[in-house]
């Protein structure tokens, strides 16, 4: 997927304000409208065009295209970069945005932000209008969703300054993360969106939560799942070992003759909620290693008391 540099479409720098984005679009779709130019393949350009100015004409998604942007440099294929919109803060009532005939990057555009955004369409406001939904993603600890808390989160803002230039604006909010929340879901911040006009109510913010990576546990749904490794003899002879979970640690009896990949199940120990998930422990067999000439005899014991052949199902 090759990244488009909307900017350069447009002719305009990178620092260009508003009014300089829309005076530079109308003066190219005055030159290329197909129906009036006779330049070479001005169809495709003023198409490129309208998508380059779907994107940068709003300060919001202009923002959520500079945050990809950065992450592209001359002559290599674009790779979007993880979460993209994480912490980053969109305005629109869940609409979403048509590019017509889009690029493939204006497509991956759409597709990653368009629910958040809702592009602009001139949309006209009364006197008294209630102001935007905002959207933002935010990440929280796994722990957070056993037992609760209250965090501060920190979210940019697009916004245009004096000067018409679109510049981001930090905002710091307390939260409430509620016991059980999962991934996914979604909390409203009533009267933390865009300010109303006139006598309108504010919008309201929407938190749709994400876990950070955790370096012990995977997550899917309200099932959480842990690698457990055992010493060959623990999986063969069978032993009591201790696991830790979220909520601290339990004592699991491993089964004797215990294979690598079996999955031993703690019921009510995932995420709680109206119905609580699991915990899943998933067995793993480390090796000791033959480093010592002592420790390579025992293994040569080993070999000598229990013929054994992994490779007989091949």
């Amino acid at each position: 997927m090759k990244f488009k540099d909307y900017y350069e479409i447009l002719g305009v720098k990178r620092d260009a304000t508003q009014d300089q984005i829309k005076s530079a679009y109308r003066k190219l779709a005055r030159k290329l409208h197909p129906d009036v130019s006779k330049e070479p393949n001005a169809e495709a350009r003023f198409k490129e065009m309208g998508e380059a100015y779907k994107v940068l004409k709003d300060p919001e998604t202009r923002a959520s295209y500079d945050q990809l942007g950065a992450n592209w440099q001359n002559g290599q294929d674009f790779q979007p970069p993880p979460n993209p919109d994480a912490g980053f803060e969109f305005g629109g009532r869940g609409g979403h945005a048509s590019f017509g005939d889009a690029s493939d990057f204006g497509e991956y555009f759409e597709q990653m932000f368009g629910r958040q955004t809702g592009f602009s369409q001139g949309r006209r406001r009364t006197m008294h209008a209630q102001g935007e939904d905002h959207h933002a993603k935010v990440q929280i600890d796994l722990e957070d969703a056993y037992h609760g808390a209250e965090r501060n989160i920190s979210l940019r803002m697009p916004v245009v300054d004096e000067s018409g230039h679109v510049v981001t604006k930090d905002r710091t909010l307390s939260v409430i993360i509620p016991k059980g929340i999962r991934a996914g879901q979604t909390l409203r911040l009533s009267g933390q969106g865009g300010p109303g006009v006139g006598e309108g109510k504010a919008g309201d913010l929407y938190l749709e939560i994400v876990f950070r990576p955790h370096p012990r546990y995977r997550v899917d749904g309200r099932d959480v799942y842990v690698d457990l490794p055992l010493a060959p003899w623990e999986a063969a002879l069978g032993a009591s070992v201790t696991v830790p979970i979220p909520e601290g640690s339990v004592e699991l009896t491993i089964p004797p003759n215990s294979m690598a990949g079996r999955k031993l199940r703690l019921k009510g120990k995932g995420i709680p909620g109206k119905e609580t998930g699991d915990l899943y422990v998933l067995l793993t067999i480390v090796l000791p290693p033959a480093d010592t000439e002592q420790a390579k005899e025992a293994y040569r014991k080993l070999r000598e008391a229990i013929p054994f052949d992994p490779r007989t199902a091949l």
